[in-house]
């Protein structure tokens, strides 16, 4: 994202913070009594530490400490400390004021000092985060002038961002700047967004053309394809519009897509926790199921199928091997069969599927090998079904916007009959997951998703 908005920055640390004050208590209690004899015991110490966390939660919010936006490191430090000193100086004054002298005052001196260099290192870790390799995200700009230069100088300077430049979309009957990779002409911007891959799309133009980029920017929202508008407008579709700034220059954010950075950092982490879990506790499952498909049929025993991710990436799915070698060769003889609507192509009794391939299918085993692509960060354990390219040149528009999301291994279709919806309504259930998305909401499909696997409901 071209910056973050308010709900990010150093917004995710509050609960590491509030976590780090809470356990440092006993730490502090048991450096004290290693050179000190034994004083009152930790029990009373309880009360002090509820009053210290209150007086953090108020004087981080007056001294700004989890306001989004740009500052340098030592500038989130500086800010921290200042709160921790404002928190300090609160206990002692209340402290003082109701006579409640029962604390050691070297456990509360080795209180604060371990809990300024917590803070410290936790702010290290974060921007150490923000640093860290992490896959590009690719934006396009469209304009001129100043506010272009100023967008591709803030994305220069600021590597952390992960933001990579894909090239300008040219307004119609505008010159193309020749220092520019050139996309396509923003009457074309429905192709350039099918034909490139593309996180977010910027427009940097003067309020009075802004109009003339209604069309463009629906477009965009209709596809799942972020928009940033480099000037302060009214909302021009039904995305969430967020307010953000670029190094100081203002942006709205127009997004259908989960934008809620602390919530999916812990949809990362689940998925890395199940697909790890997953694999590791079915691992004589997998290695029975290898045994058996190498010993009906030749060939591998996992199927690599090409599939489409995020945003038009292209990742390889794995599966276990349920049909003969030769089944994608067969297919086109098969299509008159096909029972689903739309670009899908799924048929009862398929005579490309080997006996092992029918019970893993009917059971879901075949689906098993995809949390490797899980850990591998192509998909995630929730999410909309990957579809292949073949389907996805066949989309709608409205369809498209599905791969905003990185896709899943399960989602609401899994749980709804699978096949037994028509294709549309598979799309519009997946919409429906996207535009609803919530943490809960994927403990809610995860969790019914295994009855449904289980009674092997809708699995062909």
């Amino acid at each position: 994202m071209l910056r973050v908005d308010n709900r990010t920055g150093e917004a995710p640390l509050l609960l590491p913070d509030l976590f780090v004050l809470g356990a440092l208590l006993p730490l502090a209690y048991r450096i004290h009594a290693q050179f000190f004899p034994a004083g009152l015991p930790l029990s009373r110490y309880w009360l002090p530490l509820l009053v210290t966390l209150l007086a953090w939660l108020v004087s981080s919010r007056f001294l700004g400490v989890y306001q989004g936006g740009t500052r340098p490191l030592s500038a989130e430090i500086t800010r921290a400390l200042k709160a921790l000193a404002s928190t300090a100086l609160s206990l002692l004054v209340l402290v003082f004021l109701v006579k409640y002298q029962e604390i050691s005052r070297v456990v509360t001196v080795v209180y604060f000092g371990l809990a300024a260099l917590a803070l410290t290192v936790l702010r290290l870790g974060t921007r150490a985060l923000r640093w860290a390799p992490r896959e590009p995200r690719y934006y396009a700009l469209v304009g001129t002038g100043q506010q272009v230069a100023d967008i591709l100088t803030e994305t220069s300077s600021h590597p952390e961002w992960g933001l990579k430049l894909a090239g300008c979309i040219v307004e119609d009957g505008a010159e193309p700047d020749p220092d520019f990779v050139v996309l396509g002409r923003l009457s074309e911007i429905g192709r350039v967004l099918e034909t490139h891959v593309l996180d977010e799309v910027v427009f940097a133009v003067p309020r009075e053309r802004l109009a003339s980029m209604e069309a463009a920017i629906l477009t965009c929202e209709e596809e799942g394809v972020s928009v940033r508008i480099a000037l302060d407008v009214l909302r021009m579709g039904p995305a969430r519009m967020t307010l953000a700034d670029l190094g100081g220059l203002p942006m709205l954010t127009l997004s259908r897509t989960p934008t809620d950075g602390l919530a999916l950092a812990v949809k990362r982490v689940f998925d890395v926790l199940v697909s790890a879990s997953a694999l590791l506790l079915l691992s004589p499952l997998l290695v029975g199921v290898a045994v058996a498909i190498k010993a009906e049929s030749s060939g591998p025993v996992f199927f690599r199928q090409r599939r489409v991710g995020l945003r038009g990436r292209l990742f390889d799915i794995l599966k276990f091997r349920s049909m003969h070698v030769d089944a994608e060769a067969r297919q086109a003889e098969l299509l008159a069969r096909n029972e689903m609507s739309g670009p899908v192509f799924k048929i009862t009794n398929d005579p490309r599927v080997t006996r092992v391939g029918r019970f893993i299918r009917r059971t879901s085993i075949d689906e098993l090998p995809q949390f490797l692509n899980v850990l591998l960060g192509e998909m995630s354990v929730v999410g909309p079904r990957p579809p292949i390219p073949a389907e996805v040149a066949q989309y709608q528009r409205w369809h498209r916007r599905r791969l905003s999301v990185r896709p899943g291994i399960t989602c609401i279709w899994q749980i709804s009959g699978r096949n037994q919806i028509d294709f549309d309504r598979w799309m519009e259930l997946d919409l429906e997951y996207i535009d609803h998305w919530s943490l809960a909401n994927d403990m809610r499909i995860f969790f019914k998703t295994i009855p449904a696997v289980l009674g092997a409901r809708g699995a062909n």
